[in-house]
């Protein structure tokens, strides 16, 4: 009568293991880069547009300074023109301010959106100031400008956003967009100057 059948297994030694992991290691980094070759490439192929912004209207709702605090409603209207055919734009968080002599006097934040390819948004900016401190000759400044009709400012705009392509959308980027010398016309009529603004992202 035959005895019973044993049976062995080998057992996986430290140098086939850590084989096995150097492949996986290989394999995973070998994906990440042909993944990351063909969006760059991708991306190349498109040659994304810079975006274009104008300030097309602008003026002085409400204005007053006491004791050099300032507190202002100005309104201005920005032209956002997104001039890709194939790359549209997630507008994540989009913060607006007013400089005068850089120091800021008015804020505020618009709502996230989403602008498609060949696309015109036009944005109603509503900043406000609020006891806001005016430092040096500002106060004094802003007064001479008041009484003679005509104000200049900087706005400027700093918002995070997403590219989307097809399916594909990129990671974060930071678009700061500056409208230099914006002249606001108060007391009597005339016609606004649209005011270029430079953009960096």
């Amino acid at each position: 009568m035959a005895g019973p059948i044993t049976t062995t297994s080998t057992p996986t030694t430290p140098r086939s293991r850590s084989a096995v992991l150097r492949c996986i290691a290989i394999t995973l980094l070998a994906l990440v880069i042909l993944v990351g070759l063909a969006v760059l490439i991708t991306w190349l192929a498109l040659r994304p547009k810079k975006l274009v912004y104008t300030v097309e209207t602008g003026k002085v709702e409400q204005f007053s300074i006491h004791y050099n605090r300032l507190n202002t409603t100005l309104g201005f209207v920005v032209r956002a023109y997104n001039p890709n055919r194939k790359v549209s734009v997630y507008y994540d968080s989009i913060d607006v301010s007013v400089t005068y002599d850089d120091q800021p006097i008015a804020f505020e934040t618009l709502e996230p959106f989403f602008q498609p390819h060949r696309n015109v948004t036009m944005l109603n900016v509503k900043p406000t100031g609020l006891a806001v401190p005016l430092q040096g000759s500002v106060s004094k400044d802003l007064r001479l400008e008041k009484s003679s009709g005509e104000m200049v400012f900087d706005v400027r705009i700093k918002a995070r956003i997403r590219f989307k392509v097809a399916r594909w959308k990129s990671s974060h980027y930071t678009v700061r967009v500056k409208c230099p010398s914006v002249e606001v016309h108060l007391s009597f009529p005339k016609l606004f100057r649209q005011t270029k603004c430079d953009v960096d992202i």
